[in-house]
């Protein structure tokens, strides 16, 4: 499949850790770092000294934490993004884990690639404040100091000496410095790194985010996204022949007459504008009003799609909390195939959570691509991957290894409760 070209910028997530956060007890490493393996070499790229992956599922039962994990990279995402809209008084949203202490600190740290030089920054929270933080990067694979904070103290690498003056000043104990310097200082590191998170770290939920908007505006200014979407479509059998889309501006005041506002509302809202949007899926031979008429399963194709083939062009990373939601699993399928397979000059990542067992494949994955989240005695999240896990062979059906039980991360069934249930029915 080709799709427009873009600008090529190289971006990559190479790990994340993190430690109480929700069901997350104790640290949890995860990492895109591919594995001695050789198997399919074509799924990776090479960076300095590393081969990295480009995408990663994580299988575990309800309530093992696969969620809980994905919430700790948005929280540390949406922190970075906002801290610096905190006001005074106002405590940063800490959720620990039900068994930690009281004082335990909430961590978070991660290293990723932006414009080819990599970079390491975390923090923790502690009571509901930042308790640290630190930003290094990596310029010709040498460790460089860009700050260090403790508590409301920051100490600046050598190179940014008096640099960070404005930020200090505007530093609060409910702020991450990073949001404070990249939007109180001009420093490049800096900006690279908070766009990182701002903009190329992207990380969908289904029952959060809404991406029609997105994707009616994306296939308004592209055509070849529109024809992509449409070849989809025709691919899963759907007979859609076109889609007719248009976003446009409207005041709010002067919507339909069906869509009228209050008088009292209207004056309150004045010239204010919104977003008006329609799309029809057009068949052979009438029109399907997408909001209103179609299924679940089309519309939440086209939230996704677009918004992935501009992901892919962009070389963002995609994050998404079971992706198989109101989708069929052949579509999943491709999803992943496009990530793993896409042109060679981009490279785009997508790490997802799944129920769906079809995909344990070796033809798809490899073994180090595999993670799974599994509940402990503390009932606290225990995050590992697929080569941590012994005797299992570069070519095994991992599928029926999975349901078996053998690689653990399942629900197990008590066979007694439900004969007993079926008995009193």
């Amino acid at each position: 499949m080709r799709i427009y070209k873009a600008e090529e910028v190289s971006k990559m997530l190479l790990e994340f850790k993190c430690s109480n956060h929700r069901s997350i007890k104790e640290k949890v490493n995860f990492s895109l770092i591919a594995g001695s393996d050789n198997t399919s070499e074509e799924l990776l790229k090479e960076f300095g000294n590393y081969r990295v992956l480009r995408s990663a599922v994580i299988y575990g039962a309800n309530g093992s934490g696969k969620s809980n994990f994905i919430s700790a990279l948005s929280f540390m995402r949406d922190l970075v993004s906002n801290s610096i809209n905190h006001q005074p008084g106002q405590r940063v949203f800490q959720v620990c884990h039900k068994l930690s202490a009281e004082e335990t600190p909430s961590e978070y740290s991660i290293q990723f690639v932006r414009n080819d030089i990599r970079y390491a920054y975390g923090f923790s929270v502690k009571q509901n404040l930042i308790q640290d933080e630190y930003l290094y990067y990596f310029p010709k694979g040498r460790q460089v100091k860009i700050f260090e904070r403790d508590g409301m103290g920051v100490r600046p690498g050598d190179r940014y000496k008096g640099a960070f003056d404005v930020s200090i000043s505007i530093l609060k104990d409910n702020r991450l410095f990073l949001s404070c310097a990249a939007n109180y200082s001009n420093i490049k590191e800096i900006e690279e790194a908070f766009m990182f998170f701002n903009i190329d770290l992207v990380i969908y939920n289904p029952e959060i985010n809404n991406w029609t908007e997105y994707s009616i505006e994306l296939m308004q200014n592209n055509d070849m996204i529109k024809k992509v979407f449409v070849d989809v479509l025709r691919a899963l059998g759907t007979g859609a022949k076109d889609v007719k889309v248009k976003l446009e501006k409207i005041k709010l005041a002067d919507l339909p007459q069906e869509l009228q506002l209050p008088d009292a509302l209207k004056g309150l809202l004045g010239t204010q504008e919104g977003n008006r949007i329609e799309a029809k899926i057009v068949y052979d031979q009438f029109e399907v009003d997408l909001m209103t008429e179609e299924s679940a399963g089309v519309k939440r194709l086209f939230q996704m799609i677009c918004p992935i083939i501009d992901i892919l062009n962009k070389g963002k990373i995609l994050i998404c909390d079971e992706l198989e939601a109101s989708l069929h699993e052949a579509v999943i399928f491709q999803i992943v195939q496009l990530f793993q397979h896409y042109q060679k000059d981009k490279f785009a990542q997508l790490i997802f959570s799944t129920h769906d067992t079809s995909l344990l494949d070796t033809d798809l994955f490899r073994r180090d691509q595999v993670w799974f989240t599994q509940l402990n005695k503390e009932r606290a999240t225990d995050l590992y991957s697929l080569v941590e896990i012994k005797n299992v062979r570069k070519f095994e059906n991992l599928e029926k290894g999975y349901v078996s039980g053998k690689y653990g991360a399942i629900p197990v069934l008590n066979k007694k409760f439900f004969h007993e249930l079926e008995d009193s029915i």
